[in-house]
């Protein structure tokens, strides 16, 4: 059985308990018996191979055969910080995010922000990255924060590498800090990148993150949707981190 299932509570001994959501899949969908063996993740970085030792109608209890460390994330840790769009266009922006290996979303309030997310949103988009995680392989859950107002965070953000996604920015291929290129090895900074509302950012917006130290970047002369120039940006830091890892 290849399928991979998240455990909530961390694993630290030879035993390990499925419960909700999660141990009605492998229960009632995959049909699973005492005895089968399945790959399981808490988050920590760990992959760990387990035997069914007991199922109930709603818990699986396992004993933990085998322990390891599998890293699949990126080398470049990426924030995206996102005007969230509407409706199911925040699940699939996750999804992807998860998949290019984004470390963190932080939902952002603006002037023009159309979608403000509840509680239950969140949780709903939290189990979304733990569906993604466990298709994609990852060990390490993408964290979502609680949203912040844009004023607060432009100026609370001190990663090495802050970008804003801005029509007449520098190209994107531009931003990359030439400082931090030594001896031909690219060192690794942390990159944030902040993406508007479908309206974008107001010029007063955009002028908080740069007096902070942001740099603009421009996406190309076409007009790209919230989720696509996240994406992008995404995609963007995980070619950079295969090109480290040559």
């Amino acid at each position: 059985m290849s399928e991979r299932f998240f455990v909530a509570t961390p694993i630290v001994a030879d035993r390990a308990t499925l419960d909700g959501a999660e141990a009605h899949h492998l229960a009632r969908v995959m049909r699973a018996q005492v005895g089968d063996s399945v790959t399981l993740f808490d988050g920590s970085g760990f992959e760990f191979m387990a035997q069914i030792e007991s199922m109930a109608k709603s818990r699986i209890e396992f004993v933990v055969l085998q322990r390891r460390e599998v890293n699949r994330e990126s080398p470049v840790p990426l924030t995206l910080a996102v005007a969230l769009p509407k409706g199911d266009r925040q699940r699939w922006l996750v999804e992807k995010a998860v998949e290019l290996g984004v470390a963190a979303l932080v939902p952002l309030e603006t002037q023009r922000g159309v979608a403000q997310p509840s509680a239950a949103a969140l949780n709903r988009l939290r189990r979304t990255v733990i569906e993604a995680s466990k298709q994609c392989g990852r060990n390490r859950l993408l964290e979502i924060a609680a949203p912040q107002p844009w004023r607060t965070y432009v100026a609370a953000n001190q990663d090495v590498l802050r970008m804003v996604a801005h029509s007449g920015g520098n190209p994107l291929c531009s931003v990359w800090p030439s400082q931090l290129v030594e001896a031909g090895n690219l060192s690794v900074p942390c990159v944030t990148a902040a993406i508007g509302p479908e309206g974008g950012f107001t010029k007063e917006e955009i002028d908080q993150a740069l007096a902070a130290g942001w740099k603009a970047v421009d996406l190309g002369p076409r007009v790209l949707r919230v989720e696509t120039a996240a994406i992008a940006l995404a995609a963007w830091a995980a070619l950079m981190g295969a090109a480290i890892c040559r």
